[in-house]
């Protein structure tokens, strides 16, 4: 018997979290269950993050976390209970499957079988964000090794486990080239110890355009955090409703299951809603505990109950369905089902005895790390590029000196685009003479003169090599 975490949420959580447990708990599951509250009342009594310190307490000693859907009050600095939950417990793995059910439920694409892994703690998700100038704000962007590392092996163990045929990579790396290339070539690594699974990677932009026209081609897909949580989106609803769809987040120590959907509260109350998108949370749950059979008995039912056409009323469709029910009805519908499999949709079989193999992260050794230049980054309201070139060498240091100015990313000296339009925001790149090194003294030093003349040096980020390969970008037109 295993002990999980539950909290019933806001709008129509309470009530498809207690259809969800129904079906659980006729089912045979092996849990127990201690409920917490969190979400709007928990927001509205003072607590900014939606949760107390003896619900955190709760979900770290139970390690599952079986949620429904919150509601976040807006305004008022409110924070989103699902990115802090992630963060905070390590949950680096989101899963979401998208599984069409056609003829039953409407889709434009009735063999869909995709499962989107998304990484669920890094990239644009940190946060990160400044207003440097009058003009520009910038978002930093951070992909980590380990993080790599977590989320492609999760993807290929996810795929072997399951049975599954091809991993898919998504990044932008022809154009983030340190970032998203990190993605890549950590993918391009790790697929190289799995040589009976398929991979192959795309550029995001015909990625998603493919995804979107030809799902079917797609098997599982593995992608950063961004891209992930646009695109699974997407995939749930082209596979005919985000409503139908749930999500694991997976972590080395605990893990969280939900619905992808919200709280929906003008239909709170209503017994109207429709459970399976918590359902097929707590499903992905029984079978991360090791519980398939149970999993398995579920699923199966699940898919009976929407080929029998008993459909609540955001799926039901004339000519189609067969029964209208509510909430608590269409949970007893999948009871009746339990034991039984579907005719016309695929039914499952969940693999008994094959685990997961996760091994914790090592850190590499450390790489040969040499200084090789830097970047400073100018707040300037001309327009002349050649004109700031002149002033920024009054700070020449002997042997450093100004090699390109850049706006926006692409370069505008030397030899820039009169056309090119360009905001307050510059970055003036110095390095050495041939030959010769720089050091944070000079660096230093260079700061110091900036600020003697009058510059208003916004941000700076050093330039260097790993193991003697550039680790910076060049600038756009470079």
């Amino acid at each position: 018997m295993t002990r999980i975490t539950v909290a019933k949420g806001d709008g129509i959580g309470p009530e498809i979290m207690d259809a969800t447990l129904n079906i659980l708990k006729a089912a045979g599951a092996q849990i127990e269950v201690d409920e917490i509250q969190v979400g709007e009342k928990v927001y509205l009594s003072g607590n900014t993050s939606g949760i107390s310190d003896e619900s955190w307490d709760i979900i770290r000693k139970n390690k599952i976390f079986l949620k429904a859907p919150i509601t976040t009050p807006q305004g008022g600095g409110y924070k989103s209970l699902n990115v802090t939950t992630r963060k905070f417990l390590g949950l680096y793995s989101n899963v979401r499957p998208c599984l069409s059910l056609h003829p039953f439920v409407s889709t434009k694409h009735p063999i869909m079988d995709v499962v989107i892994i998304r990484e669920n703690e890094e990239d644009l998700y940190a946060g990160i964000e400044h207003q440097q100038t009058d003009e520009v704000i910038q978002c930093l962007k951070l992909i980590s090794r380990p993080g790599c590392e977590k989320i492609v092996r999760y993807a290929f163990e996810y795929a072997r486990v399951q049975n599954r045929k091809k991993v898919t990579c998504f990044t932008k790396d022809n154009i983030m080239k340190q970032t998203d290339g990190l993605f890549h070539q950590v993918f391009d690594e790790i697929a190289k110890e799995y040589p009976e699974i398929e991979n192959e990677h795309w550029i995001i932009d015909i990625g998603a355009a493919k995804l979107a026209d030809t799902p079917e081609i797609f098997d599982v897909i593995v992608m950063p955090n961004l891209y992930g949580d646009v695109l699974s989106d997407v995939a749930a609803q082209i596979a005919g409703s985000v409503g139908l769809a749930g999500s694991a987040n997976i972590g080395e120590e605990c893990a969280m299951f939900e619905a992808i959907h919200g709280s929906a509260p003008r239909r709170a109350g209503q017994n109207m809603a429709n459970p399976s998108g918590l359902l097929q949370g707590a499903i992905m749950m029984l079978s991360h505990l090791g519980q398939n059979d149970v999993a398995e008995k579920i699923q199966n039912a699940w898919l009976k109950t929407i080929e029998d056409g008993v459909h609540t009323y955001d799926i039901y469709k004339d000519g189609v369905s067969k029964e209208k029910v509510g909430t608590h009805e269409f949970a007893e519908a999948v009871i009746a089902n339990l034991g039984h499999k579907p005719q016309i949709l695929k039914g499952v079989t969940y693999s008994k005895d094959q685990k997961m193999i996760l091994p914790t992260y090592h850190r590499k050794p450390a790489q040969k790390k040499d200084l090789e230049g830097v970047d400073l980054f100018i707040h300037w309201s001309g327009t002349d590029p050649n004109q700031l070139a002149e002033i920024m060498k009054h700070i020449q240091h002997p042997n450093i000196s100004l090699s390109m100015i850049t706006n926006r990313g692409i370069k505008v000296w030397p030899n820039g685009f009169k056309e090119t339009f360009c905001t307050d925001h510059w970055r003036c790149r110095f390095k050495p003479a041939e030959g010769n090194g720089i050091s944070k003294s000079d660096i230093i030093d260079l700061l110091n003169q900036a600020e003697n003349h009058g510059i208003d040096v916004v941000k700076t980020e050093n330039l260097y090599s790993f193991n003697g390969v550039r680790a910076y970008s060049l600038g756009q037109g470079q």
